[in-house]
């Protein structure tokens, strides 16, 4: 049996569409990326160095999540074993075949865990070529503690400490080191994103459609295929695959926190005919309740709560069929 899910099939309709009209893809969104681009690379190591190399690396981390929105950390404390150990359980999983991951129940998660495609999607721009286990980090039971469940546990606890050591660099500055982060990001109040992106035979086809992350930050390890473009100056620029790296970047949350010193920036991934691509994305994600607010006054943005926020995501979505996100909460 297939493990693709039915793609093609599912939105030919829209392909068929954009044909017709004789309109090519996916080129109103700005432009093709011009340029492939490596992302400002940290090594964390320094962070127990001299103090003056913790300085020196703390600036290099502040000044990539103000300058970039995006950056590369190496010597991050998450072992080389552990990621190889999560993509081989990984794999495994997407090359079930597509009626099973449908149908059954993965672990113990909630069964609208995995997705496919864009089910909102009216136009070929919305439309996102990949398949994904959208995981909420909650503790499993003993039952379902089998090897695919720990291994995720374990790099989801790993994440956790990285993202939580970085988001108190990025708030050192605010006078709160991460302390307000640390209280409202939870073990389970965050999400660990199992992503696949199938070949597809449509040239120009989003795996990701262009968007902003909605969280604090997100820490992405990807696989050598490629396709990841984020958006600088108003042009695409392809990010070069870093094998020893994990990429961070910064979500709306942050950059509504910091006044819009930190950029949440717009990216997304482009398809490739011939080759799957994988990647794992750990998202820094608060309660519902969490009251975001600027640390400067007067503020960007007016205060709102997580919770608002993703109500006012999901309806813009299923009434435009796209994220709006932060400029609807202009002060």
């Amino acid at each position: 049996m297939d493990c693709n899910p039915p793609l093609m099939a599912t939105y030919q309709s829209l392909f068929i569409s954009k044909n017709n009209h004789q309109e090519p893809l996916n080129t109103d969104q700005t432009m093709v990326a011009v340029e492939e681009c490596e992302l400002p690379l940290i090594d964390l190591s320094l962070l127990y160095g001299t103090n003056l190399e913790a300085q020196q690396c703390k600036r290099n981390i502040t000044d990539a999540a103000s300058g970039w929105g995006f950056f590369q950390v190496v010597n991050h404390g998450i072992s080389t074993q552990l990621l190889q150990r999560v993509r081989e359980e990984q794999v495994n999983v997407f090359r079930q075949p597509f009626e099973k991951k449908v149908k059954k129940k993965f672990l113990d998660f909630s069964p609208d865990s995995y997705r496919w495609g864009t089910p909102t999607a009216t136009d070929i721009e919305q439309l996102s070529w990949s398949e994904a286990y959208h995981i909420p980090l909650t503790p499993a039971t003993e039952a379902t503690k089998v090897s695919t469940r720990y291994i995720i546990e374990e790099c989801s606890a790993a994440m956790s400490r990285l993202a939580h050591q970085l988001a108190g660099i990025l708030t050192e500055g605010f006078g709160d080191e991460g302390g307000y982060i640390k209280e409202k990001c939870t073990y389970d109040t965050c999400y660990l994103r199992l992503n696949r992106y199938p070949p597809c035979p449509v040239p120009g086809a989003f795996g990701l459609i262009p968007h902003t992350d909605s969280d604090f930050l997100t820490i992405l390890f990807q696989d050598q295929v490629g396709g990841l473009q984020l958006m600088k100056g108003n042009a695409w620029l392809t990010v070069k695959p870093n094998p020893n790296a994990l990429i961070i970047n910064i979500g709306d949350l942050f950059q509504a926190w910091s006044n819009g010193l930190y950029k949440s920036v717009e990216h997304r991934v482009m398809t490739n005919a011939k080759l799957e691509r994988y990647s794992v994305a750990y998202f820094l994600c608060p309660s519902y309740d969490t009251v975001i607010q600027s640390f400067v006054e007067p503020g960007i943005y007016r205060k709102f709560s997580f919770g608002e926020y993703r109500e006012k995501i999901k309806e813009d979505v299923r009434v435009m069929g796209r994220k709006i996100g932060l400029s609807r909460f202009l002060a």
